[in-house]
């Protein structure tokens, strides 16, 4: 009675366990899913790939300017903003070149290198910006990203998914994968052991 009782645990636990390890399987493939229709593209799209030395030449402050492509979003999301325009010598070509902070800034507004998120207080945005374009003038040479093959003649301060962070994204669902993979192998071999000696 003692021995059925414990074989029937067993084979919960091993029910169990395989459970857990087919759900971490299936939401890895779910992960791997998300990021290759998410980040992935954003990577791939992204052409200033190539590390160099950005000069600066002149930080100006514009205008308060809107967002021109501003294509599906509410009103309430359009606000205007003090206009930022950096130019920078580019060290690898010599070029007098816009700066931007992301790949995304310039799709979002091309006039300016910096966009501030919203806020209410327009006076914090303007200090905001104002601090920026000091910090620019005092620190004169930096590292900027440019596009190797000269389809973008500007350059970006930082990129939103570096070949580290997209690594990165990759690392948990793999994690996960091998950890569900590693689940299911250890309760078959508990299977077959069960087998052989039962076969004894």
């Amino acid at each position: 009675m003692l021995g059925k009782k414990l074989v029937t645990a067993q084979k919960r636990g091993e029910t169990r366990a395989l459970c857990l390890g087919l759900g971490m399987v299936t939401c890895s493939m779910m992960m791997y899913f998300f990021i290759g229709i998410t980040i992935v593209p954003f990577y791939a799209r992204s052409v200033w790939t190539t590390q160099t030395t950005c000069k600066v030449l002149k930080a100006n402050i514009k205008d308060k300017v809107l967002c021109p492509n501003n294509e599906g979003l509410e009103d309430e999301d359009i606000f205007p903003y003090p206009c930022l325009q950096v130019w920078v010598n580019l060290t690898a070509s010599g070029q007098e070149v816009m700066l931007y902070h992301t790949e995304d800034t310039l799709e979002r507004n091309p006039k300016c290198s910096y966009i501030p998120g919203k806020s209410e207080n327009s006076k914090e945005v303007k200090v905001q910006i104002e601090t920026i374009a000091t910090n620019f003038k005092k620190q004169q040479t930096f590292p900027c990203y440019y596009d190797p093959g000269g389809t973008q003649t500007n350059v970006i301060l930082s990129r939103l998914y570096p070949p580290k962070g997209l690594l990165f994204a990759f690392l948990w669902p793999t994690l996960m994968f091998t950890g569900g993979c590693l689940i299911i192998v250890l309760v078959k071999l508990s299977q077959y052991v069960s087998v052989l000696s039962a076969w004894q």
